[in-house]
């Protein structure tokens, strides 16, 4: 066929050569560069743990690219934070080790030159959030500006608002399947968060019909 010119048992042997160097060559440096990449990671932002956060969890991310927050200690946050109620510290221990029950989020939610902190207490067995906070640095000390301790409840950070998940259990509910569920959205106006909006699902129904609930 025109254009095509087969090669002699030379030539095939030196370009399998060839190929076999080219390839070895990539591996070489596709390993070069995971190795320099291992062991970054960047600010943790948590699906809810009512359902699936990993009881244990500690705040300790890393910090993100942007530089845009800093470290805390979450436990120790909580802990000396005056405004929240000694039944939250009394169940704040350790479920092993020292590993403790929280789940810590950074983000932007209140417009500060640091990110925000959102810190989740859930209970060592089942994971259910017994009290959610976000902490606003002021002059390099963190504040809490809010805080919800009606368990089941949990927090999350969507963009630049803040998602407050309650759940209703009725008589014999397992934990992972609550009779009702409502989404709170808040959002920083004037030094506050403000509700926005909200809405309620009812798991009892067939589907899980959604309503609105009612904003006050």
């Amino acid at each position: 066929m025109r254009g095509l010119t087969w090669a002699g048992p030379d030539q095939v042997r030196g370009s399998s050569l060839a190929v076999i160097a080219a390839v070895a060559s990539i591996t070489a440096l596709s390993l070069f560069v995971a190795a320099c990449g291992t062991g970054g990671t960047g600010a943790r932002d948590e699906g809810p743990a009512h359902a699936s956060a990993v009881a244990g969890a500690i705040a300790s991310p890393s910090p993100s690219p942007s530089g845009s927050h800093r470290r805390v200690d979450a436990v120790g946050l909580v802990k000396k934070d005056p405004t929240v109620s000694a039944t939250v510290k009394r169940e704040l221990k350790p479920c092993s080790g020292d590993d403790y029950p929280v789940d810590v989020s950074y983000g932007d939610l209140t417009g500060g030159s640091v990110d925000d902190v959102v810190v989740n207490v859930v209970t060592c067995g089942d994971w259910v959030g017994i009290g959610t906070y976000v902490y606003r640095d002021v002059g390099g000390t963190y504040r809490n500006v809010f805080k919800a301790e009606e368990s089941p409840v949990y927090s999350e950070i969507d963009g630049t608002d803040l998602t407050v998940t309650k759940q209703v259990y009725d008589t014999d509910d397992p934990v992972s399947n609550p009779s009702r569920e409502t989404v709170i959205t808040y959002r920083w106006r004037a030094g506050r968060f403000a509700r926005m909006s909200s809405h309620e699902t009812d798991y009892s129904k067939v589907g899980g019909d959604a309503t609105p609930a009612p904003d006050n």
